[in-house]
């Protein structure tokens, strides 16, 4: 969280200096630091950056569920027996959660709740990216003499999704690497990697 928050800051201050240079350059009223900080220029990036991240990490927690890489530390063992079998009596083991005991259908729901909300996330942060995104674009068609870019045209443009695109597909990549990688290779000492003297086709960790 300290890492986020030193990066996060270090947009937060470079993105408004480059925001005064470009008004600046362009004759326009200069930015507050405040004012900044809930214009479209700034949420824009970030959500774009926070979609692709809750995408990934909701596509890994739910197919992790139900697919396998044998020989992946990030993999369940495809031979070793189901581990949340029969949640109802599991829910009056010592220290399992309470949201257990209160019925079948709170039961279902919590046991899908971590991809839920991840994916919930990223429907959020997709929508900010894509209103703040059609924010921007519409102040720009303003400068050049056009017609301002409605938030619904704005869904079917190909700035939006080259955006969107952009970003998942490195999300992607990075993840499917980790998976593969994790079969030949160790970190010593990691929770990501199987250990050190573990043979390439034990599965997960």
């Amino acid at each position: 969280m300290l890492l986020f928050a030193g990066s996060i800051l270090g947009q937060w201050l470079t993105g408004w200096r480059v925001a005064l240079e470009d008004a600046a350059r362009h004759g326009q009223p200069m930015l507050s630091l405040a004012a900044y900080t809930i214009s479209p220029e700034f949420l824009s990036p970030v959500f774009e950056n926070w979609e692709s991240e809750f995408l990934q990490m909701s596509a890994y927690v739910m197919l992790t569920a139900v697919l396998f890489q044998r020989g992946s530390s990030e993999s369940k063992d495809p031979d070793a027996p189901p581990r949340d079998a029969d949640l109802a009596a599991q829910a009056h083991a010592p220290g399992a959660p309470a949201i257990l005991r209160w019925g079948p259908l709170w039961r279902a729901f919590y046991a899908r709740s971590l991809g839920m909300v991840l994916g919930l996330l990223f429907a959020i942060s997709f929508v900010i990216h894509w209103t703040q995104s059609a924010r921007v674009a519409s102040q720009d068609a303003l400068e050049h003499g056009e017609g301002p870019v409605t938030i619904l045209g704005y869904l079917l443009d190909p700035q939006l999704w080259f955006e969107s695109f952009q970003n998942w597909q490195s999300e992607f990549l990075s993840t499917a690497l980790l998976v593969v990688l994790s079969i030949y290779l160790r970190q010593r000492e990691s929770p990501e990697s199987k250990p050190v003297a573990a043979p390439h086709g034990q599965t997960g960790d």
